[in-house]
């Protein structure tokens, strides 16, 4: 099933993506920096959410690894 269907498996990929784009751009920050329009824009909204509501993205990332160790367990 894609991921556009299934709703749990949506908010996991959205909380990746802010991850992974917060990680690069606090590596690599001329990557994301220079695409701030456009298409390729949403990659550094997804850093500044991560950057700015960090606390909450971290609760997001324990709470569905904990829901998806869980399936697993009891599945």
């Amino acid at each position: 099933m894609s991921a556009l269907f299934n709703f749990q498996s949506l908010l996991i990929v959205i909380i990746f993506m802010i991850c992974t784009c917060t990680y690069v751009h606090a590596q690599f920050p001329s990557i994301i920096d220079k695409n701030k329009t456009g298409m390729l824009g949403i990659f550094w909204k997804f850093a500044r959410i991560g950057e700015r509501l960090s606390p909450y993205v971290s609760i997001c990332c324990i709470i569905m690894g904990t829901k998806l160790i869980m399936n697993l367990v009891f599945t």
